[in-house]
């Protein structure tokens, strides 16, 4: 069961990017988050990296932690493994292009089954760790209640609506990928900006750590 859960790596990697941005070397910061997301980084701004850091944890909370603990405590190891299967092809897969599009498309619907109530719990898993780390825990569920069904994916607003309440941050706007551009509806109910601190949040660590 070991290799289905990614809750050490996901933060290791957010932290090399916090990192950079702490020592002002913006181009490395920029190569360290390309690493986690699929967005383009050449152009982004200090913050831009952050902001994209921080919804990477926030979205990958559910595929790396939350959903294989919930099909492994119903169904043991079977079950985290064949979570990880059914996620890993949506990954591969689960592309709008000539390739995959068939084939593409029942991989990412299977996956946005198997996410359904992992993604769902996962709202009060963040926020347990929000009020452990003392964060914004009420803004939690009104960040959520106002954004969640806004995303394009059913199930990737629940958790990063639900960071974003927590860390009193935006998600979303706009973004370039594969040099197109994308402008994300806003999540969070407030107007900070994510920043290196917001990515330490983000990993649910006390701010008087």
């Amino acid at each position: 069961m070991y290799s289905c859960f990614a809750v050490k790596d996901l933060g290791d990697h957010a932290e090399t990017v916090r990192q950079a941005l702490d020592a002002d070397d913006i181009e490395l910061a920029r190569q360290k988050v390309s690493f986690i997301v699929g967005r383009d980084t050449a152009a982004l701004t200090a913050s831009g990296i952050a902001l994209a850091a921080t919804e990477s944890v926030a979205e990958n909370s559910v595929d790396g932690v939350t959903a294989p603990l919930f099909y492994a405590l119903l169904f043991g190891p079977v079950g985290a493994i064949a979570y990880k299967a059914i996620n890993t092809l949506d990954s591969t897969f689960g592309y709008k292009n000539e390739r995959y599009l068939e084939f593409g498309w029942a991989a990412a619907r299977l996956d946005d089954l198997a996410n359904y109530m992992p993604a769902r719990v996962s709202v009060l898993v963040i926020a347990l760790a929000a009020a452990i780390s003392k964060l914004l825990v009420y803004d939690i569920f009104q960040a959520v209640r106002q954004g969640a069904r806004l995303h394009a994916s059913p199930n990737a607003g629940y958790p990063e609506c639900a960071y974003a309440g927590a860390l009193g941050v935006t998600f979303g706007g706009g973004r370039s990928y594969g040099g197109e551009f994308h402008n994300s509806p806003l999540l969070g109910i407030r107007t900070g900006e994510c920043s290196s601190l917001t990515i330490r949040m983000g990993r649910f660590r006390s701010v008087a750590e």
